[in-house]
């Protein structure tokens, strides 16, 4: 099984994928919490240079919410990550898919959400 929602991107700089990447984010329910600069972090840490990598938080507050209330613990495998990476010139934008990252809980109830969040996400990717 896939663990990633992905779209490839040309013609556009990451800055305007990550604009339009919360923006669709935000159309479908979804709030960036958290924000990784992977390639400003390897620069500084460790001194390497490496092709632009952004790593977005994502959360859907209601679908959060209604996991947490499903399966308490589930906050550790929480938010859903969205990454943008430079490839060959070409954004990838990758989201988590939820259903994969779950299969380690074993509660039906949990995976019918995660199919919800899978597809709000999958749309906000074909949206960017």
């Amino acid at each position: 099984m896939a663990y990633t929602i992905n779209r490839m991107i040309s013609d556009a700089a990451i800055d305007e994928i990550d604009a339009r990447t919360r923006k669709a984010l935000a159309d479908h329910g979804f709030g960036v919490l958290t924000e990784i600069d992977v390639k400003a972090t390897m620069k500084k840490k460790i001194g390497v240079e490496m092709p632009a990598y952004r790593i977005l938080g994502a959360c859907n507050p209601k679908m959060a919410y209604q996991a947490i209330g499903i399966e308490p613990r589930v906050g550790a495998m929480l938010p859903c990550n969205v990454i943008l990476r430079e490839v060959e010139g070409d954004i990838e934008v990758s989201a988590i898919d939820p259903v994969a990252s779950m299969q380690a809980i074993e509660n039906a109830e949990l995976t019918a959400v995660a199919g919800e969040v899978r597809e709000l996400l999958a749309q906000a990717i074909d949206a960017i």
